[in-house]
């Protein structure tokens, strides 16, 4: 199959997180499955321009990568230099995958497959939460999904979702909503870290005495970190919290929070971390904690599994089923946090065969070999569908 993969941002941009991670690996490991994969997304990644040729195919692992201007707004991702190309091009491809809602590239892109007949699967990646629909922009989303998506939902081919708490929680538009699947991402195989490459503030925390529990992601107010960050004071003296991650906006409050606390000691700040220093962070942790109010799926979940590290998540998180099916961490009370972390750090035993429980099944079942065939059959079941029906 030839098909286009359509996010507003790509490597090397990395703000944008998981999302970034999971198209890419998803899009390789098609292409090593014999299909022609193309990636349209823009040049930005967040605020920042990427050093990227602009309208060019560059290849990244088998992977056809064009990269558009965005003029206007950031955080619209407006192109037209992009429209122009969905235009000129779409009806080449055999399917159109969209990430997100809320941007400009995914709203064009299923427009013009739309309009073209060109087949089209819209991943949410968790913006269509119900939950998450009313607790910030609500007025504004609802316009959006009224007004100026819901065409395209109404004649999308399916919806991609990666966990079944992601359906469950798909919210009542007013309009019917495409049939969805629940494919999971998938995880790469994780490289030893070189400690020579890991960064300095970093190794010193690895190499001290204490034991750690480790959050990575954006420091975003969805993921829980006042809840969090709040635990901290019941933890055993020895354990030291590790935020590791880009700003998205809640920094300034969570630094105001360890203050008011006085737990500088006890919680350190690392900022983006990647390749190396956030592999050796994901290998030295005891546990890694993602208490997020909302969390469609939770890739760092699957990275932590691939490094034997245990989890524990919030019933809010979309990986918490797989948690509890795999036995590879705890699915805990965010309004308990502090109780059921302190339990689950008071039994290293337990931590340690959480941890082998992941590994085993970030190889077996996670890995993007075996997502990308699961993700063949929904996407070859889907044309043959839509041929019948023409």
């Amino acid at each position: 199959m030839k098909i286009l993969q359509v996010v507003p941002s790509y490597l090397p941009g990395v703000r944008y997180g998981g999302p970034i991670r999971s198209v890419h690996g998803l899009s390789r490991a098609l292409v090593e499955r014999g299909h022609e994969v193309s990636v349209f997304t823009t040049d930005r990644d967040e605020g920042e321009r990427l050093d990227v040729p602009l309208g060019r195919p560059v290849e990244i692992d088998g992977v056809r990568v064009r990269y558009f201007e965005v003029r206007g707004p950031t955080r619209l991702r407006w192109s037209p230099p992009m429209g122009r190309a969905l235009r000129q091009e779409i009806e080449s491809f055999d399917l159109v995958h969209t990430h997100g809602l809320f941007h400009w590239p995914g709203t064009a892109a299923a427009r013009v497959a739309r309009q073209s007949g060109t087949p089209y699967v819209i991943a949410p990646r968790g913006m269509l939460i119900r939950d998450m629909l009313l607790r910030r922009g609500k007025h504004r989303k609802r316009a959006w999904l009224g007004l100026i998506e819901r065409e395209n939902l109404e004649g999308a081919a399916a919806l991609h979702l990666t966990a079944e708490l992601e359906r469950e929680q798909l919210p009542d538009l007013g309009y019917p909503l495409p049939a969805s699947f629940v494919l999971e991402n998938g995880v790469e195989p994780l490289t030893a870290p070189d400690r020579g490459a890991v960064r300095e503030d970093v190794a010193s925390l690895i190499d001290s005495p204490r034991r750690l529990v480790l959050f990575l992601g954006r420091l975003n107010w969805k993921k829980g970190l006042d809840r969090l960050v709040a635990s901290v004071p019941a933890w055993p003296d020895d354990v030291h919290l590790v935020i590791a991650g880009p700003d998205d906006g809640a920094e300034a409050g969570l630094r105001r929070l360890l203050a008011r606390l006085g737990l500088a000691g006890r919680v350190t700040l690392t900022g983006a971390v990647s390749g190396d220093t956030r592999a050796a962070l994901l290998t030295s942790a005891e546990l890694l904690v993602l208490p997020s109010y909302s969390e469609n799926f939770g890739n760092v979940v699957l990275e932590a599994w691939s490094a034997g590290t245990a989890t524990a998540v919030t019933p809010e998180v979309g990986a918490a089923a797989l948690v509890a099916e795999v036995g590879a961490g705890a699915v805990v009370d965010g309004g308990q946090l502090a109780r059921d972390l302190t339990d689950l750090l008071g039994r290293p035993g337990l931590l340690e065969s959480m941890g082998l429980a992941g590994k085993r099944a970030a190889s077996e079942r996670y890995s993007w070999r075996a997502i990308a065939e699961r993700a063949e059959g929904e996407f070859k079941s889907l044309a043959g569908r839509l041929r019948a029906a023409v």
